[in-house]
């Protein structure tokens, strides 16, 4: 369905966000959700209003592809941030019809809270991977199940918001996160992209890039330093660079040092998104061997580049890798397994070579980000608009 060009101007899209800032994910899908709602405003003559409870308090811009959006931080506070979303959905109902879109299953209840305050209001909710793998605490589930509907990234998500959370199938819409186009632009033009001056500057280099954090340890850093380790005699120039910052990064260091792999394994921390561009055009091949991926953007970002991508056959991983099409899939915790297939792929340069340009191909054709914001804008009319159009 094409969105009619002309609709009522008086609607207005507010979006709740745990953080649109800073480094992730959910923070990136987040940031091109955001993009992709204030486009469908703009078309259609909407407004918008986008809250984010953990960015520092009071008005920032989100800047990309020649457009800048206002966003608000609450630095925290909580009871401030539901005041104000409850109060600029009032303003909504008094001119229109608010549409509020939650973009974390954590923030349905203050979602949920807006829809009983202003009953015309209509309710979505973001979910991204790990956080419905577990049933959710009963007043956040039952916040979920009244959402008017869900979106989810993956196939995997889709199934664990129905097996897990109780969701009714008709309520989810399946909406894969893209590639932002600024992204896609670095890679399309490689050269002049600064490489940070710790990058290793000669041999085959793995990358793998993420949030080091305790709490985060199923992206697999400790199993990739151990397949370096067990790597190091037959690929003597090997070297694995991991970007990224967070608390586990000095347990990692520590386990590097204890398995003699100290100078081959690189840890980048605070880069701009052009140095981690650069990472990606200068490494030989890509792996995540997360077990816990919803998705999995930083998997695009290889692709986007050219690079062939190892990561782990569950989760929301297999929509993106597709084994022997674009990477290459192994299971999960299998230690031996992934030292043998990044073994594989870097006496292969062929092979990394065919499945890194078949990733090229698919990212721009299945992730493309107006392809996403057309997808988004078909999914409230068809699904929210046309029900309210029917009441």
């Amino acid at each position: 369905m094409t969105a009619p060009e002309s609709t009522s101007p008086r609607k207005r899209i507010v979006g709740l966000f745990p953080e649109l800032l800073g480094v992730g994910g959910i923070q990136e899908a987040g940031r091109l959700t955001t993009k992709a709602l204030s486009e469908i405003a703009s078309r259609h003559v909407w407004s918008t209003d986008f809250l984010s409870l953990n960015d520092p308090p009071g008005s920032h811009l989100l800047e990309g592809d020649g457009r800048s959006i206002t966003i608000r931080g609450f630095g925290r506070a909580k009871i401030s941030f539901v005041i104000s979303a409850i109060g600029r959905v009032r303003s909504a109902t008094k001119d229109g019809t608010p549409i509020v879109l939650a973009g974390h299953p954590n923030l349905a209840v203050p979602a949920d809270w807006m829809r009983r305050t202003s009953p015309r209001a209509k309710t979505i909710v973001m979910a991204h991977g790990m956080e419905v793998w577990k049933p959710l605490p009963s007043f956040r589930r039952r916040a979920l199940l009244r959402a008017d509907l869900v979106l989810a990234p993956s196939r995997d998500t889709v199934q664990k918001l129905i097996d897990v959370q109780g969701l009714a199938p008709e309520k989810i819409r399946r909406l894969a996160w893209p590639l932002s186009a600024t992204f896609l632009r670095m890679a399309d033009a490689p050269a002049g992209l600064p490489l940070p001056p710790a990058f290793p500057q000669a041999g085959l280099v793995i990358l793998t890039v993420g949030r080091w954090v305790s709490s985060e340890r199923y992206k697999g850093a400790d199993e990739l330093i151990r397949a370096i380790a067990q790597l190091q005699i037959a690929v003597p120039s090997l070297q694995l660079v991991a970007v990224g910052g967070g608390d586990d990064l000095s347990r990692l260091r520590e386990l590097a040092i204890g398995l003699g792999v100290a100078d081959r394994v690189h840890f980048l921390e605070n880069l701009s998104r052009e140095e981690v561009a650069a990472c990606y055009a200068r490494a030989d091949l890509f792996a995540l061997p997360s077990t816990g991926e919803g998705f999995g953007l930083v998997y695009l970002e290889a692709m986007a580049f050219s690079r062939a991508v190892v990561g782990v056959a569950c989760g929301g991983t297999t929509d993106i890798v597709e084994d022997g099409v674009n990477g290459l899939l192994v299971p999960p915790h299998g230690a031996d397994a992934l030292a043998h297939t990044l073994g594989r792929l870097l006496g292969d340069e062929p092979l990394r070579t065919q499945l890194g340009k078949r990733g090229a191909e698919i990212v721009r054709r299945k992730y493309d980000f107006g392809a996403f914001r057309t997808e988004l804008e078909r999914i409230l009319f068809d699904s929210i608009l046309r029900e309210q159009a029917m009441a």
